[in-house]
């Protein structure tokens, strides 16, 4: 790495740097004796080690804890109060619906929705989940899609399998309310998973240590948040009494028992989803954004074809489209639906991150915010 500083300081991406060491004369037999298993694994570890030109220490290190660290962020002061911030401002939200009725809860639900999501946007973009490239409009469509569809998703689900909907249904308050809480232990893990990682990153002596000292870190950050947003979701749902068989606490109220099943489906649906967009947001923080958009389009289209199939099965003759998703309904809930379309889009996800955010690499130049 000292006789090739320059050229790693110059160099764009590890295949550049691994050009020039060929150029130089170097073989893979060369880097055999550096313990690689070829030129390019060379390349891409010194790309990580080796500062790029242009780069402040400030880029590689936090004021706090995270100093000296390579591969670790700098976040601004602050950044585990911002975090707070959406799920303070959906608490009021909720809380205000609750209290009012008619056009003063309807305006009251527009203006929460907005607040937390202006609340969401300074969270994300001032915290260690801020990306270094600007989201494409599908992963924010359907991104807000999924959000809608934990809110209000399951009751359309169940009204239409149960040949309505002839009423309006309640939303899932909880759900929305535990995953804007959970924003805060999302952020924190991720924090802890980029400094845990960029420490590991000065002390492995190769890639193939540098993976399996990163992939139970990873595994572990992910294990807290699933931890942390499964008690939100209990508590919410508790305070909301959403998850019981008694819909009479819900904000607003619910005339029927089969609203509150709804609810209480909503409680794997709503996990799924926040695994889901903890991982694809992950991603998205090193650079990896192409699986996070396809596998939220997949995940969201899933949920729209599920409810539309409902419907399609009105038509004269086309009984047997919905009868898939009927049979699901009945057995295990509306909830079922979300759960598997995002719970299956967030295992692919975590599967993806074991192996993009284990690499050497993903760590060397963290972006800075938009």
């Amino acid at each position: 790495m000292h006789r090739h500083r320059e050229l790693c300081a110059r160099a764009v991406d590890p295949l550049e740097i691994a050009a020039g060491l060929e150029a130089h004369g170097v073989t893979d037999r060369a880097a055999a004796r550096f313990r690689h298993r070829d030129v390019f694994a060379l390349a891409e570890e010194m790309y990580a080690r080796v500062p790029r030109a242009g780069d402040d220490d400030t880029d590689h290190a936090s004021p706090s804890a995270a100093d000296g660290v390579p591969g670790v962020p700098e976040v601004p002061r602050g950044w585990a109060l911002f975090a707070l911030l959406p799920g303070a401002v959906c608490a009021l939200a909720v809380g205000g619906i609750a209290l009012s009725a008619g056009a003063a809860r309807l305006a009251l639900g527009l203006g929460g929705a907005v607040a937390v999501a202006v609340a969401l946007r300074i969270a994300l973009r001032y915290g260690p989940l801020r990306t270094s490239a600007r989201p494409a409009p599908s992963t924010r469509a359907w991104t807000c899609f999924l959000l809608a569809y934990a809110l209000l998703g399951d009751g359309l689900l169940a009204g239409a399998v149960a040949g309505g909907p002839d009423e309006l249904w309640t939303p899932s308050f909880a759900a929305a309310l535990a995953l804007s809480l959970a924003v805060a232990p999302a952020i924190w893990c991720a924090r802890l998973f980029a400094v845990r990682a960029g420490g590991r990153l000065g002390a492995s002596r190769g890639l193939d240590e540098f993976a399996h000292a990163v992939r139970p870190l990873l595994l572990g950050a992910v294990g807290i948040f699933l931890a942390a947003l499964a008690a939100l979701l209990v508590l919410s749902g508790a305070v909301l009494g959403e998850w019981g068989d008694a819909p009479g606490g819900v904000p607003g109220g619910a005339s029927g028992a089969a609203l509150g099943d709804v609810s209480g489906g909503a409680l794997g649906g709503a996990g799924a989803l926040g695994a889901l967009l903890l991982l694809a947001r992950l991603l998205g923080a090193y650079g990896s954004t192409r699986a996070p958009a396809l596998l939220l389009g997949a995940a969201g289209a899933a949920e729209a074809v599920a409810v539309a199939l409902v419907f399609a099965g009105r038509l004269p003759g086309c009984e047997v489209l919905a009868e898939p998703v009927t049979a699901v309904v009945d057995v295990w809930g509306p909830g079922a639906v979300p759960t598997l379309a995002c719970g299956i889009a967030a295992l692919a996800l975590l599967i993806h991150a074991t192996r993009t955010l284990t690499r050497a690499s993903a760590h060397a130049r963290p972006g800075d915010a938009l």
